[in-house]
This record gives structure tokens, C-alpha cells and sequence, in this order.
């Protein structure tokens, strides 16, 4: 990944999100208003996430059949960067909370669901620091990795559409085309969701670039 035209990609995509998705006319939405402008942040948040714990646990299957540490190191970082924007994720789904439902933290099976997935990632990342040996940790990290994206499909993805949900899409509630999500809307959002995704990539590259040369160094 270290091609330099998916980079251009990515700066052109971001710098057309955050400029356009900030300048643009929008649709006076019921309720939403201004802050659908968070649809080209919140939500492609959320799907990078996904990619790049997938990509995690993907590595973690990789190491678990070749034994080789260095795909376990790359499965940390694009767990390490995956978190981070599923963080992001939350923390700009509560401010779009507050404005829209009243509050920062309502009582919605979506953002429990979320909060439950990361804090069993956080007890990933608890894992990896509690055991010394590198061999014993990456297969236990491998592992617990599956057990972890499998319990994030659920919480985020099963579990919320078998409940009752504010979230649009889920519970019975429109998803975001019943809403009108127009010719402005879309011309933005579909170029944040790549735009993201490909940001997330390059975070995790670097992250797990920077890990292997720090593994080597300390091995020598």
C-alpha cells in the first residue's frame, strides 16, 4: 500500500468532504436541520471502523496459519487505528444525539450496542498487556479477535434491528432515503464513505509500518 495515487485519492475526497459537506445547501429536515451535515462524518466513521477491524481480524487469521509475529503487529495497529475512529464514531454520534433526540447518551440499543463493542476491544487491548510472551499473546490476541468482531456484527448490526431504535434504519424506523437524503446530501456522502475509508487505510499503514520497524529494532 505504499502507491502514492490512492493517497491523491484520499486527500482530494477528504478536502471535497470537509469543504463541500461544509459549504453546500442542505434540506430543512424535521428535527435534523443543520446537523445532517453529520451524516459525511458520523456515519462513514462507522464504516471505517468496520473495515479496518476487519482487516484486524483478517491479519489475526493470517498469523494464526503462518505463525509469522509480524501479521499479528499489523493486526494490532489496524485494531489500534479501528478503535480510534470507532471512538470518533461515537463521539460525534452523541453531539448528532444531543441536537436531535435531547440528549448526549439516550437510552438507544444502537448506542449501547456500540458502547458494549468497544469497551470489549478495550479488553483487547487489556489482554495483549497482560501476557509477556509474544507467541502466547498473538495466538490469544488472534482468537479473542474473532470472538471481539463477531460480538461487534451483533451489537451494532443484529441486535439493534430486533429492538425498537431511534437510529434510522433500524427498529422499524426509515432509513435516511425515506428522509429525502437529496442530489446534495448523496454528491457529498458518497464521496465521504471512500474518503474515510481510505484515510483509515493510511493511518493503519503508517501505524503498522512504524510497529514492525520498533518490533525489529527491539528484537536486534
Amino acid at each position: 500500500m505504499r502507491q502514492l495515487w490512492w493517497k491523491i485519492i484520499c486527500i482530494v475526497l477528504m478536502v471535497y468532504t470537509v469543504a463541500y459537506g461544509l459549504l453546500t445547501d442542505v434540506p430543512a429536515l424535521h428535527t435534523l436541520h443543520e446537523t445532517i451535515r453529520n451524516l459525511f462524518y458520523h456515519v462513514p466513521m462507522w464504516f471505517t471502523m468496520f473495515v479496518l477491524l476487519l482487516i484486524s481480524m483478517i491479519y489475526g487469521l493470517i498469523y494464526m496459519k503462518k505463525r509469522d509475529l509480524k501479521y499479528d503487529t499489523i493486526s494490532t495497529a489496524f485494531a489500534h487505528v479501528g478503535c480510534f475512529f470507532g471512538i470518533l464514531g461515537f463521539v460525534t454520534g452523541m453531539l448528532w444525539g444531543k441536537y436531535t433526540w435531547g440528549s448526549y447518551l439516550p437510552k438507544d440499543p444502537k448506542i449501547i450496542g456500540a458502547a458494549i463493542a468497544i469497551l470489549i476491544y478495550f479488553a483487547y487491548f487489556i489482554l495483549r498487556s497482560a501476557v509477556n510472551d509474544e507467541e502466547k499473546k498473538a495466538s490469544l490476541s488472534a482468537a479473542y479477535n474473532i470472538f471481539a468482531f463477531v460480538m461487534l456484527m451483533i451489537f451494532t448490526g443484529v441486535y439493534p434491528r430486533l429492538v425498537d431504535s431511534l437510529h434510522p434504519g433500524n427498529g422499524g424506523n426509515p432509513g435516511f432515503d425515506s428522509y429525502d437524503r437529496d442530489t446534495r446530501l448523496s454528491a457529498v456522502f458518497y464521496a465521504a464513505v471512500p474518503g474515510w475509508i481510505l484515510l483509515g487505510l493510511w493511518i493503519a499503514n503508517v501505524r503498522s509500518r512504524m510497529d514492525l520497524i520498533n518490533a525489529k529494532i527491539k528484537n536486534k
